[in-house]
């Protein structure tokens, strides 16, 4: 493959939100590595699949430690594409990765405490061949460190200059603004929270997404297509070569259910009718919310991403469609 070089009007049909209270703006679609960047996967395909995003205008790149599979190996595969490069364009891009599960053996490997979450950032770093990212997440509470030992190595790694922002994922309402007012007391403010947050998958609406607006606090939500049950690939059972059928991922064959297959097809009808496909309608419901600052995909084909992106061209619903859909998901 020829080396990279970027498509000049790449910023021409991407949408841009503000994160929070913050300088920062953030593509309303990123592209996350959780699956298909792994050691597993081939490396012709996503790198072209970067390639791609980044030529659209998704300037957002998604890690965590243990993505792969392998563990670590997303993000080696990253670094690689950043070398034959990606990486000419590092100060146009903003690139996260996270510490908080299952790492490496032993009691450091994984959690909230300082030593882990130090000692990881410095794996990723070396992984990707960067100085600093430009988000650290602490990927999950840890019930057993004090919050005040997590936040304060979040503060800590941005003073080092290992990291320009620090962020949290999966942490509820309760434990959030506990977590944010720590960070404050460090004077590092909290960029943004990564939680899972689909049509079908709500439990941010009552409590999280007020306490993210009162803050200031950006909102990134993974899993937006609730692991392909908001898409047209399960409406008619299940593909033999899906997530589903293979049961080793996060969905599983008993999640594909009559009742959720019939809602999927109702919201279908509701998105073709909008001239969209589910996944795009079920992308731009979650955009409908100036609270929600992006979304996070994944994508296994250059294709699949572009399918995505066209999300974009319709973001806005009616109030006959909003209760419509609503009706659906009761």
């Amino acid at each position: 493959m020829e080396f990279y070089k970027a498509e000049e009007n790449r910023y021409a049909d991407m949408i841009y939100r503000r994160c929070g209270r913050s300088g920062i703006l953030l593509p309303a679609v990123s592209l996350g590595l959780w699956h298909n960047f792994g050691s597993v996967d081939v490396f012709s395909n996503f790198i072209q699949i970067a390639h791609a995003a980044f030529d659209h205008g998704v300037t957002h790149f998604d890690l965590a430690n243990n993505y792969g599979p392998a563990y670590g190996s997303a993000e080696e595969n990253f670094g690689r594409i950043l070398k034959k490069g990606l990486g000419a364009y590092r100060d146009e891009m903003i690139i996260s990765t996270k510490a908080g599960y299952d790492m490496w053996p032993g009691p450091y490997g994984n959690w909230g405490s300082r030593k882990y979450l130090m000692a990881s950032l410095d794996q990723s770093l070396k992984r990707m061949g960067l100085e600093y990212v430009d988000i650290f997440y602490s990927h999950r509470p840890d019930p057993e460190t004090p919050i005040e030992e997590t936040m304060g190595a979040l503060a800590d790694i941005v003073r080092q200059g290992k990291a320009l922002y620090v962020g949290i994922s999966n942490y509820d309402a309760d434990q959030t603004r506990k977590a944010l007012a720590v960070l404050k007391e460090h004077k590092v403010p909290c960029l943004i929270h990564q939680a899972r947050y689909s049509m079908f998958d709500r439990w941010t609406e009552p409590d999280l997404l007020p306490v993210l607006k009162e803050e200031g606090v950006g909102m990134i939500a993974f899993s937006p297509l609730a692991q392909g049950l908001l898409t047209d690939k399960y409406l008619r059972g299940i593909p033999e070569n899906s997530r589903a059928a293979k049961s080793t991922g996060h969905l599983q064959t008993s999640q594909v259910t009559p009742e959720a297959v019939e809602k999927a097809r109702k919201l279908n009808e509701v998105a073709a009718r909008r001239g969209q496909t589910l996944a795009e309608m079920a992308l731009a419901w979650l955009l409908k919310d100036e609270r929600v600052t992006s979304v996070l995909i994944g994508a296994s084909s250059v294709a699949q991403l572009m399918d995505n992106l066209k999300a974009l061209d319709n973001i806005s619903f009616s109030g006959e469609e909003l209760q419509e859909i609503e009706n659906i998901l009761i």
